[in-house]
């Protein structure tokens, strides 16, 4: 008895080891927007669904590294749902504080750029196999905005407390 449940569990495990997952592509990291206290960096990320039915996507969690220190982390929970048999586009965010960019003055350096990377971990709920882990990285420099990006960013947030 114990051998025919020792072969059925190993028949059970390498079809599911053999089944295909979805998967993920960071496409795209820029500058999304310039505050007083921020700046904050949105992620583009495709994640490919090879199943039939939705897939939700349970949390993503993020860790921006740049000097080989971590600058900010974090966690997206319950983003919502990978589309059946299609490619998703999810939006991450990352906010910097300034305090942190500060402290990364001697990466800056003179062309006013720091090296970065990006590391991503999408949690899935799979059918039958459970919550299953995509972890993605990507390398590359951050562009810091200039002066005058920060003033348009100033402007822009007092036009939309006057609206």
């Amino acid at each position: 008895m114990a051998g025919m449940m020792e072969k059925a569990m190993n028949l059970v495990s390498e079809k599911v080891g053999n089944t295909e997952k979805p998967e993920a592509d960071i496409t795209d990291f820029d500058l999304k927007k310039v505050g007083m206290d921020s700046i904050s960096y949105h992620a583009k990320v495709a994640v490919k669904n090879p199943y039939s039915v939705p897939v939700p996507i349970t949390q993503i969690s993020y860790t921006l590294k740049c000097s080989g220190r971590v600058i900010v982390s974090g966690t997206i929970p319950d983003p919502g749902n990978i589309k059946a048999n299609d490619t998703t586009m999810l939006d991450v965010p990352v906010k910097i504080p300034h305090s942190m960019l500060v402290s990364l003055g001697k990466d800056i350096g003179k062309d006013w750029d720091i090296d970065y990377t990006l590391e991503l971990g999408l949690a899935i709920d799979l059918p039958v196999i459970g919550n299953f882990t995509i972890p993605l990285s990507h390398s590359g420099e951050i562009k810091l905005p200039s002066l005058s990006d920060l003033w348009k960013g100033d402007k822009e947030e007092e036009t939309e407390k006057e609206i």
